[in-house]
């Protein structure tokens, strides 16, 4: 691509600037001018669009970029009415603007970031369908039917007549596998749009998949990061959620956003039937057997769902207990005891912390580097803008952070990530000097930018400090080095021969890509057709090339029809949660859904 176009004005105000741009940006879409709307951006440019373009989650850069999307979406989308919704503001050469537009399906949303030279970064997010908007506001249902009506049945009594057929005598659109925090926001925003779905969960009660952790687990992100949709935490919800009320939370929330879920219901296989273009969803509830047969099945069974069990030499031989952190019962039974602790991550410290607490002598093994930041240097420096009180009273609402968060291409976030760890890392400069005199493998990330990078990127490697690290650092928690070469009968071996006496092994060794449920479930050639769940193609450690410019695989169509994952922590469950029902939406009323630039897979697990 040669073109060139003509910089912004710099002079006159922020709003006039983006006025200007709008005005020549939407002409030539409506002339379908792809050349000439890719020439209003700048040469190091990024478009992310959330659906609104290209039906699924997708970022391009460049002008080149930006004209192939464009001329593969304009015909079809027929994007208009751009126009600002608060006056723009303008720092450091960047004016910053949010937008709102129409396509020939849906409503959207939008931000732009504008520089001299054209635009800086665009996203465009679809917010709902038209025609079929959600049952809120002024759509809201009237709850009653006024009038004398024979043989008239309650609120109740049509809710349980829709539960003793759904899945029954009718079959649901969506099936979702797995009823944690992410398959519960989906079941809630599909309920509102009116798509036949039914979450599916192996446990007894919603919730449980918290409430049977470790029993001092809590939330280390902060509440304003937490909300699901539709129902925010009431303003005297703690700062940190326990475990226990994040538990009691999802399953009041399942009940007062009806909906649909079936728990002690345990999925034994899965399969397409690529000639009526629906699946088999075999499933177990309740000691009774039944097949499903939906049009699409999501796996929402968690990033943390499929636990990464090692397998040593000698675990057979072990006389104590042992267990995968996932499993862990929490740290009564073991005053007294020697435990080893195998990891060095979140869950990894929470479990030596209470360990240490309860008694029980602790020794943490590392076996790489941990990036660690200190829960009030993250809230304060890292959230404190988007999430916090301070954000509120600001008027940052929940999903104008989110928007502000999801503005931002990955490409780029680490050169905004890198000077909130280079502030940290001066902040905090002490407490790192004497973590790493005690022997504590630190990193900052493989380009110093630092936690939610390597969230994004691998979704482990990190620690957020409420305590345990403390512990490391004055030597109450034991540190050890190395690989796990074996167990035996009272100790744990490693590489370098070191024997660590044991009487409890905690496995906190992560987990695996959510495609192994669909190894499980499905199959190992559905499981490698859709390739690996999550990371960015950054070429960082745990994260390998080539680029993706989107998490792999998550909220978007995959490689094989009618299969979708959803999941990470609330507020991906809570943001993504809107886009990947708006697909499913789509598709449930027939709406035409060609998807731009479709996923390839470059790995498999």
């Amino acid at each position: 691509m040669t073109q060139t176009v003509d910089r912004i004005e710099a002079t006159g105000s922020p709003q006039a600037r983006v006025d200007a741009w709008l005005s020549r940006f939407e002409a030539a879409l409506a002339t379908r001018d792809a050349e000439a709307a890719a020439a209003l951006f700048a040469v190091d440019s990024y478009w992310r669009d959330l659906v609104a373009f290209t039906w699924t989650l997708k970022t391009v850069e460049g002008r080149d970029g930006v004209a192939d999307l464009l001329g593969a979406c304009l015909d079809r989308i027929e994007p208009s009415g751009f126009r600002t919704t608060e006056t723009p503001t303008e720092a450091d050469g960047v004016t910053e603007a949010w937008l709102e537009f129409e396509t020939a399906t849906g409503r959207a949303k939008g931000h732009l970031r504008l520089k001299d030279e054209g635009a800086w970064t665009l996203l465009t997010s679809l917010r709902e369908l038209k025609g079929f908007e959600e049952r809120r506001n002024e759509q809201r249902s009237k709850g009653v039917e006024h009038g004398v009506v024979r043989g008239r049945k309650s609120w109740a009594e049509k809710r349980e007549e829709e539960q003793t057929r759904l899945g029954y005598e009718e079959q649901p659109y969506v099936v979702v596998i797995g009823g944690g925090q992410g398959g519960i926001a989906l079941g809630a925003r599909l309920r509102q749009l009116d798509v036949p779905a039914l979450v599916l969960e192996r446990d007894e009660r919603p919730g449980d998949s918290w409430r049977k952790r470790y029993k001092n687990l809590c939330l280390h992100d902060p509440v304003w990061y937490d909300h699901l949709p539709y129902l925010p935490f009431p303003d005297n919800w703690p700062v940190f959620a326990p475990k226990d009320k994040i538990a009691d939370w999802l399953e009041m929330y399942t009940r007062l956003m009806e909906v649909p879920y079936w728990t002690s219901t345990e999925v034994t296989s899965a399969s397409w039937d690529e000639e009526k273009q629906q699946w088999l969803v075999t499933v177990v509830r309740e000691g009774e057997e039944l097949v499903l047969t939906p049009r699409h099945v999501v796996f929402a069974t968690g990033m943390s769902g499929k636990p990464n069990l090692p397998s040593f030499p000698g675990m057979d031989d072990f006389d104590g207990d042992q267990h995968h952190s996932s499993r862990h019962p929490g740290p009564d039974a073991y005053a007294g005891k020697k435990a080893v602790v195998v990891g060095s991550n979140n869950s990894a410290h929470d479990i030596c912390a209470a360990l240490w607490e309860h008694g029980a002598d602790v020794t943490m093994v590392q076996r790489s580097s941990t990036h660690i930041v200190k829960s009030d240097s993250l809230m304060d420096l890292g959230l404190g803008d988007l999430y916090s009180e301070r954000a509120v009273q600001a008027g940052i609402t929940t999903d104008k952070a989110d928007m502000i968060f999801a503005s931002i291409p990955y490409r780029i976030m680490p050169q905004f990530q890198i000077p909130v760890y280079d502030a940290i890392r001066e902040r905090d400069k002490d407490f790192y000097a004497r973590l790493e005199a005690a022997g504590f493998r630190h990193d900052w990330g493989d380009d110093g930018s630092g936690l939610f990078l390597k969230y994004l990127r691998r979704g482990s490697g990190y620690y957020i400090d409420v305590g345990a690290a403390e512990l490391v650092a004055d030597g109450k928690i034991k540190l050890a080095h190395g690989q796990v070469d074996h167990l035996k009968r009272d100790a744990v071996v490693l590489s370098d021969g070191t024997e660590l006496e044991a009487d409890v092994v905690v496995y906190a060794t992560g987990y695996g890509s959510m495609n192994g449920w669909v190894a499980d479930l499905v199959g190992q050639e559905t499981a490698d057709l859709v390739g690996k769940c999550w990371g960015l193609g950054s070429d960082t450690t745990k994260d390998p090339g080539p680029w993706e410019g989107e998490q792999r695989n998550m909220w978007k169509p995959t490689r094989q029809e009618g299969l979708w994952f959803h999941g990470g922590n609330l507020h991906q469950s809570r943001h993504y949660s809107l886009y990947l029902a708006l697909q499913l939406k789509a598709r449930y009323e027939g709406i035409p859904t060609p998807v731009f630039g479709r996923q390839e897979v470059h790995h498999k697990s």
